[in-house]
């Protein structure tokens, strides 16, 4: 973690165990370098972040004990041997108890008491501790310090000037650690260059060990990238999805091709839910984006043009504390990506439209897809269930139809999670509510009230031409020529009294009627 520990010491708030990370570190970059490969340009650039300053691994070790305190202020932090003054100051204070020892046997021998105890604690500091059964047998030189319910706490004149001396000795040994550490920090924050450059060599050389790791583990390809416009995806697969199936035991994960050049720029994918719309346009994104910052990626084959950006319209949100309800942040997402997205961007639209009433939704969305094919012309992945899309590639030579497969048999549905060509047939999403817990007398009802809206529908004849070209605006009527309307403009409500207003208002009824 040297990039966060060397914005610390930047800072002058790095904390003792973080400068035995960075230590640790430091001392295991020569074995890293000759482990690293040669031949590789980017390799090799990193390589020369890892050779940080020789001397702060040695001013580390010299300096900061092996297993420091937590804290500062707690002391024991400088390594022995690094200051002699500090030396001197802490023998003070570790032949503490060999001194009370010491005082303790000869006090014993002096007075009697046998139990005398010689103790310290932070509040009163040293003191001699004294029975009540005792204290009788107490000499003339021993002070009074403290009374307790079963004993008397003294003090000495040899036990006090020894007091003074190590309390001392302890308050000068965390000044001169305090003073130390300091220092060190001093020294680091001139080397804070070789430090950040390290960070960001380590984090490099991690990203890309971790993303060599997944391509031999998970049997990833090398992507392909060609001048011209494509998205070849052959055998694609969801990394997160395909992990987690394996992990519980669900199955393998379906993989799926996309086909995407200059002249098919935009999928129509239909398809029940949770038939795998979305993980499949997931996927295509997340190989594009892995393939775009030098990773291998899940798949047999991928060869792809120029691609500028990925935009993407998925998912049910909203945002009210700033007044977007879930229709308007949908709108205000598609609004963006349309003034955006160019020739080279990769666009994902799930259940556009979905926010609103049918009518509204399914002329939105296809205006969407028009502008998207026509203007725009990005590549585009349009998840819908308005069946009445499918009849848009039709009209849009750059337009493909698309479905993930599902099998009906009886009340039961399987997805086979399968792109496959053409429009579906239908959504099952009555099938789905089964799946998914809702009583069984709801879905019986649910299912008669579909089969008799879709017996409606398909009595009526009438079709609407979704993308037909819109007709011009009407010009707008610049003069009135109603007697009424000419009255009305006459006349100056501020000026008329009640009975003038009611007469006026009977005179324009009467001219309306004209």
């Amino acid at each position: 973690d040297v990039e966060r520990i060397a914005a610390r010491v930047a800072l002058r708030q790095v904390r003792p165990r973080e400068l035995t990370g960075l230590r640790a570190t430091l001392q295991i970059l020569p074995e890293l370098a000759q482990t690293l490969p040669s031949g590789a340009p980017l390799i090799a650039q990193l390589a020369e972040g890892l050779a940080a300053s020789p001397h702060i691994e040695e001013l580390l070790s010299r300096a900061i004990a092996e297993e420091p305190a937590v804290l500062l202020r707690d002391g024991g932090v400088i390594a022995a041997g690094f200051d002699a003054e500090l030396d001197e100051l802490r023998g003070i204070s570790q032949n503490c108890d060999a001194f009370l020892l010491d005082l303790e046997a000869r006090e014993r021998a002096r007075t009697g008491i046998a139990n005398l105890r010689v103790q310290f604690n932070k509040v009163h500091g040293f003191y001699i501790e004294v029975t009540q059964g005792q204290v009788d047998k107490v000499p003339m030189d021993y002070q009074r310090r403290q009374t307790l319910k079963n004993a008397e706490r003294y003090i000495t004149p040899e036990l006090k000037a020894f007091e003074d001396k190590a309390l001392s000795a302890q308050e000068r040994s965390l000044a001169r650690e305090k003073l130390l550490y300091e220092a060190v920090i001093d020294h680091l924050v001139e080397e804070l260059q070789p430090l950040t450059a390290l960070g960001r060599a380590l984090a490099s050389l991690d990203a890309l060990a971790a993303l060599a790791e997944r391509a031999a583990s998970l049997r990833w390809c090398r992507p392909e990238f060609v001048s011209q416009p494509c998205i070849e995806i052959g055998a694609g697969r969801h990394p997160v999805v395909e992990m987690r199936l394996r992990e519980t035991g669900a199955g393998e994960f379906m993989a799926n091709d996309c086909r995407l050049d200059a002249r098919t720029r935009m999928l129509i994918i239909t398809g029940p839910n949770m038939g795998g719309k979305s993980t499949f346009m997931r996927q295509v994104a997340l190989i594009s984006l892995l393939a775009a910052i030098g990773s291998y990626v899940p798949a047999t084959s991928c060869r792809l043009g120029p691609m500028d950006a990925i935009h993407t319209r998925i998912g049910a949100a909203d945002d009210l504390a700033n007044a977007q309800s879930t229709f308007m942040l949908e709108m205000t997402e598609a609004a963006a990506i349309l003034h955006s997205a160019t020739e080279q961007s990769l666009v994902l639209m799930d259940e556009i439209g979905r926010g609103t009433s049918t009518f509204d939704g399914l002329a939105l969305a296809g205006a969407i897809a028009s502008h998207l094919h026509d203007k725009s012309r990005a590549f585009t992945l349009f998840a819908t269930h308005y069946f009445e899309l499918t009849e848009f590639p039709a009209k849009h030579a750059g337009a493909l139809n698309s479905h993930v497969g599902a099998v009906e048999s009886g009340d039961d549905i399987v997805f086979l999670h399968e792109l496959q060509a053409g429009p579906a047939s239908r959504s099952y999403g009555v099938q789905v509510a089964r799946l998914a817990g809702m009583p069984a007398s709801l879905v019986r009802q649910a299912r008669a009230t579909l089969e008799a809206l879709e017996a409606k529908a398909s009595e009526d004849e009438a079709q609407i031409d979704l993308f037909a070209t819109p007709p011009e605006p009407v010009a707008a009527v610049t003069e009135a020529t109603s007697p009424a309307l000419l009255a009305l403009q006459d006349l100056d409500p501020d000026a008329l009294s009640p009975r003038e207003a009611l007469d006026a208002l009977y005179r324009l009824k009467k001219l309306s009627k004209t």
